[in-house]
């Protein structure tokens, strides 16, 4: 029996991070079946959570990597893809030192664009 290879072209994938802002509220209202005190909530305790794991990240401890693992969670959880995707790069550099450092920079970006796009949300939702 021959076996018959076929080239097939290339085509790109879909993005991992939605372009389409640093929150997907559709992910967030799934989340909470469309419950919007919980969505309200829920970001709420997302934003003081960041704020205190960038904080705990900010002198890149030996628990780095478990922090920014929590993080990305969290952030999976409420839609902030793009702060996910900086978490776990910054996961991955724990140990390398100019990585790291530009790995926690890049996350530190994300999460401040992720609190603007919630804190335009909640001030719409009072």
């Amino acid at each position: 029996m021959s076996l018959h290879l076929e080239r097939i072209e290339w085509m790109s994938s879909p993005p991992l991070v939605p372009d389409d802002g640093p929150i997907d509220f559709a992910h967030l209202s799934r989340m909470t079946l469309g419950d919007p005190a919980l969505e309200c909530e829920v970001l709420t305790m997302f934003v003081a959570q960041s704020a205190r794991m960038l904080d705990q990240l900010a002198s890149l401890p030996p628990e780095a990597g478990n922090i920014a693992h929590t993080l990305k969670g969290s952030a999976r959880a409420i839609g902030a893809f793009a702060v996910a995707e900086a978490a776990a790069r910054l996961e991955a550099a724990v140990g390398k030192a100019g990585s790291a450092a530009v790995a926690l920079e890049r996350l530190r970006d994300a999460v401040a664009e992720a609190k603007g796009a919630i804190d335009v949300f909640l001030r719409r939702s009072r």
